[in-house]
């Protein structure tokens, strides 16, 4: 089962709270970003002492000045809100980092905003009753592994990948082959990718995002999957619509740029 969290994040002075929402899932098959791409990308940090620098391990979407949405996997019980950090409005890791400290986890936080500019913007919410059809081209980005076995090599530049939209019960057909469950892919999953062209580890926590409307709407949250970019098995997203009723409890509409 999926779930969502809410961390409270400050830096400089300021307050920023986290939305969060299975096991880690690189961008397979795809190029590097142009400039200003995804401008709500959000890379989640830990402290590796031997290299003395903050790593990415996950990624997120900026769907509010005051609100970041990534994978509940990604900041689990065993992560301290002290031992992560976040970094929005960057093309290339670790360029130019401004990292924005974790400061604890909280249910209904009390905060500030991440100020917004020609480097960093909000993503688009769907509405609860959007439907993504099958076969429906979007678009997903990370800085997670571009081959299985390789991981994104310096200066490690965004990817985006175009994937298309596979009907969850095609997609709980080829995953029961594979999991211990009759049930896989559950409603409040979306399943996305094809042969070669799929999210895969690092990518946990990004944005699935489809145009509708003639703008970018965020459908789904980077999750799982089945290894990577493999034929019949696409990678298994968050679907948002399943959670606008709770994210709006905590998220208000956003004032935009």
């Amino acid at each position: 089962m999926l779930w969502l969290l809410v961390m409270t994040l400050s830096c400089l002075g300021h307050s920023v709270p986290v939305t969060l929402g299975r096991e880690l899932v690189g961008i397979v098959g795809g190029c590097d970003v142009s400039a200003r791409s995804y401008l709500w990308q959000v890379s989640l940090r830990f402290y590796n002492r031997t290299a003395g620098l903050w790593i990415h391990f996950c990624g997120g979407s900026l769907i509010h000045p005051q609100w970041v949405l990534t994978a509940a996997h990604c900041v689990n019980k065993s992560k301290k809100a002290s031992t992560i950090r976040v970094q929005v409005g960057q093309l290339r890791l670790y360029d130019h980092d401004e990292l924005t400290k974790v400061s604890k986890i909280v249910q209904h936080p009390d905060y500030d905003q991440i100020l917004l500019s020609s480097h960093v913007q909000v993503v688009s919410l769907p509405p609860a009753s959007l439907t993504v059809p099958e076969r429906k081209m979007c678009w997903v980005s990370g800085w997670g592994k571009p081959l299985p076995a390789a991981p994104l090599p310096p200066p490690y530049h965004l990817q985006e990948v175009e994937v298309p939209i596979v009907g969850n019960q095609v997609c709980n057909q080829h995953y029961q082959k594979v999991e211990n469950s009759t049930k896989p892919i559950k409603d409040d999953m979306l399943c996305a990718g094809s042969k070669g062209q799929d999210s895969c580890k690092g990518d946990s926590g990004g944005a699935l995002v489809c145009l509708w409307k003639c703008s970018w709407v965020q459908v789904g949250v980077v999750s799982w999957g089945h290894k990577c970019a493999l034929p019949d098995f696409p990678g298994v997203y968050t679907r948002v619509t399943s959670y606008m009723s709770w994210i709006r409890q905590y998220v208000p509409l956003s004032p935009g740029p």
